[in-house]
């Protein structure tokens, strides 16, 4: 028994030598492959830190760095020695550390320390040597054994230069590259943020629809560089007119707007737009050029006028058309009525385009008088049309439809021609006037048009005589003022109508040479009541179309009286229905047969 149990402790404590053994073995194999993990990691972290743009940050549970990395010391723009055991909010908080007024995206950083929270992806604006840099930090916090909290590891990058990319990008997007100012969708947003304003807190906001009178004669004649100039001078002169209160913007092309966040009542909407008007009317100086524009003004007012974005926008839209067919360089507040209005003006631009095709149009003639005598020096070609379903539409509706939508040229070419055919009817030295506007003469085909016109025709072109307004002369050095001096040159004549009730009228007869000057009916009227300035202005036009060796006509004589005041003033010629109305051709034709002796 006693061998026995010897031999059975034998074999026990083999075992448990063997036993032991094996379970150091495993042990110092962990350990091997312990050590092997580390050097792994230490190697990979290495090479993160030498190859990438990111770097490792480390932090106690104070919040000071520990175990600064090359990188980290680089990106901060110190030694790795300066930088250890410093508060990591200090070292980039820059010169915020001293005054407290920390950045919003420090004082989030901050709080996730705070709270020892994870976080990832976090932009940091921090200060580095008085520069401003954007970091993004992603760390989570670390424990020990024993699950004590022990700090912050985590990893950055400097991505200053994408953020500045992302910020130009977005900058793009909602600021209008051209004039620096917002565009449509910075406009829109802000506009439905007063909407909302106005809901919640009862207040009003107003929007204006800003659109620059005759500023595409300035690209076409002056190119596009003249005129991105001027609108960049255009958008300087409406900040300038505008208040902390509004928001000014750029549409696009020759199309601006403003809101008024909290606009007090349409009398202040009304006297802002004014101003904007008078700002922007001023002549401007752009690479030796004078440059007369104007501008046209709509608004809508909400809630009143639209409960969305959309609808204010509309409105203002119809109300800035209303303006437009106003003459323009106005302001007209939005009315539900326009409605009506913008289907009719619909319904007339789809007559109109169809309207040459259909044989619609006539031409009318009104005489044109010698005061002295009473022959008939001419007529005047005057625009007829008649459309089966709007009936006889008013020059005055369709006229700056054309012009709009520049439809005139095509139809101003059809008067020209048949004015021509029918002069040819009228006794040697019958005169005809056209009405030609600015749109016309800017038309390249508009010369070769006349001169193939006089050559079909065989009308002498002392026969023919183009009337123009004034404001072909708004911008200097434009194709209309060129085209005028080769009328002359082709022996037509040049009368420029509506005298005195433009801009600046003296000025105009010392670039055009004209053989004829019209006094616009307001002074002939008011000549004939003797009021004292009409008088002078009637004496004063005379005498110098005398010594200029110009002829004048008096537009608008309805009474004996007017007639004989003119005939005393020394006017040469006198148009109105006091001698006839504007007539058909064939009564027209049918004075002369009556008349013949008159005709001189």
């Amino acid at each position: 028994m006693l061998a026995l149990v010897a031999v059975m402790l034998l074999l026990l404590f083999v075992y448990a030598s063997i036993q032991l053994a094996y379970d150091y073995m495993r042990f110092k194999v962990s350990e091997v492959g312990l050590s092997e993990k580390s050097e792994v990691v230490s190697l990979l972290l290495r090479e993160f830190e030498e190859s990438g743009a990111d770097w490792l940050w480390q932090i106690d549970a104070s919040r000071r760095v520990i175990h600064v990395s090359p990188r980290f010391a680089f990106a901060l723009g110190r030694k790795a020695k300066d930088i250890e055991g410093e508060s990591l909010i200090k070292l980039i908080a820059g010169k915020a550390w001293d005054s407290g007024n920390f950045s919003s995206s420090l004082h989030d950083l901050a709080e996730k320390l705070k709270r020892r929270e994870s976080f990832s992806n976090l932009m940091v604006r921090v200060q580095i040597a008085d520069k401003i840099r954007w970091w993004e930090l992603s760390a989570s916090p670390k424990l020990n054994e024993s699950g004590v909290f022990m700090g912050f590891r985590g990893v950055g990058s400097d991505v200053t230069e994408q953020r500045e990319s992302a910020d130009k990008i977005s900058h793009m997007a909602r600021f209008d590259t051209l004039t620096g100012l917002p565009n449509r969708l910075q406009l829109t947003e802000a506009l439905g943020k007063a909407m909302q304003g106005t809901e919640s807190r009862r207040k009003r906001c107003a929007f204006l629809m800003i659109d620059l009178d005759r500023f595409k004669q300035v690209n076409d004649t002056l190119g596009h560089l003249v005129g991105d100039r001027l609108l960049a001078d255009v958008s300087r002169r409406l900040q300038s007119a505008v208040t902390s209160n509004e928001l000014c913007g750029r549409l696009g092309g020759d199309e601006f707007a403003v809101l008024i966040k909290d606009a007090p009542d349409s009398a202040y909407v009304e006297q802002l737009s004014n101003k904007i008007i008078d700002a922007l009317s001023r002549s401007y100086e752009i690479d030796h050029h004078t440059v007369f524009i104007g501008a046209s003004v709509g608004s809508s007012m909400a809630p009143r006028d639209g409960k969305t974005v959309e609808m204010l926008i509309r409105n203002a839209d119809l109300a800035l058309y209303q303006s437009k067919a106003k003459g323009g360089n106005n302001y007209h507040p939005y009315e539900p009525r326009l409605h009506a209005r913008a289907e009719e003006r619909r319904v007339m631009e789809i007559a109109l385009r169809n309207a040459l095709d259909n044989n619609e149009f006539t031409l009318n003639y009104q005489p044109i008088i010698r005061s002295k005598s009473e022959n008939i020096s001419g007529f005047e070609a005057l625009l007829r049309w008649n459309n089966p379903t709007l009936g006889f539409v008013s020059p005055a509706k369709f006229i700056p439809l054309a012009e709009e939508t520049r439809l005139i040229v095509s139809i101003g070419h059809w008067v020209l021609r048949t004015a021509c055919w029918e002069a040819k009817n009228w006794p040697d030295g019958t005169r005809v006037s056209v009405n030609v506007s600015a749109e016309q003469l800017c038309d390249p085909k508009f010369m070769p048009n006349l001169v193939q016109i006089l050559a079909e025709t065989q009308l002498q072109p002392q026969r023919l005589d183009i009337e123009v307004t004034e404001s072909i002369f708004l911008n200097e050095g434009t194709m209309a003022v060129d085209v005028l001096d080769q009328i002359l040159a082709l022996g037509v004549g040049l009368s420029l109508d509506d005298f005195g009730t433009g801009y600046s009228s003296l000025g105009y007869l010392r670039k055009t040479r004209f053989t004829n000057i019209k006094i616009d009916r307001s002074f002939v009227q008011g000549a004939a009541k003797d009021v004292p300035e009409s008088l002078a202005i009637v004496r004063a036009v005379v005498a110098m179309a005398d010594s200029l060796g110009m002829s004048t006509t008096a537009e608008g004589v309805e009474s004996e009286e007017e007639a004989q005041k003119i005939v005393k003033l020394g006017c040469k010629k006198i148009q109105g229905y006091y001698y006839g109305r504007p007539m058909p051709a064939g009564d027209a034709r049918a004075l002369f047969g009556v008349e013949q002796q008159l005709i001189a």
